[in-house]
């Protein structure tokens, strides 16, 4: 896997969407664009679904591993990674600071959204 560059880390956080598109079935094309948050803590990004782990663009993240990300004029191929334990707490504090304000932010530091945290790494070949 990759690494992200710093100034796209930078575009990251300071973008207030992510589309998020992980392969379909056939692992070749892409599923249909997801508008969702997204944070960056250290060097990596994090996103979060609204609806749990019953969310459909999260299910396939887990299912194909891979798919693409569009944010800030940058689109990227990268892979999901399913995060669970500790880290959930750094990524709550980022939604808090990113998010401050937002109706939606209890939502997305709630169990729930907890429960479906994904690492977005971008993948080698598009480097």
């Amino acid at each position: 896997m990759g690494t992200w560059l710093k100034e796209e880390l930078q575009k990251i956080a300071e973008a207030d969407d992510l589309h998020i598109s992980p392969f379909r079935e056939d692992g070749v094309t892409y599923g249909t664009p997801t508008w969702i948050w997204s944070v960056v803590v250290g060097d990596s990004v994090y996103v979060r679904a609204y609806f749990g782990q019953n969310s459909r663009w999260y299910q396939a993240a887990l299912r194909q591993k891979a798919g693409r990300i569009t944010v800030a004029g940058i689109m990227k191929e990268v892979a999901f990674e399913p995060i669970v334990g500790q880290i959930n707490d750094l990524i709550d504090n980022a939604y808090r600071r990113k998010y401050n304000g937002d109706p939606y932010l209890n939502s997305m530091i709630s169990t729930r959204a907890r429960s479906a945290t994904v690492k977005v790494v971008p993948r080698e070949s598009n480097s």
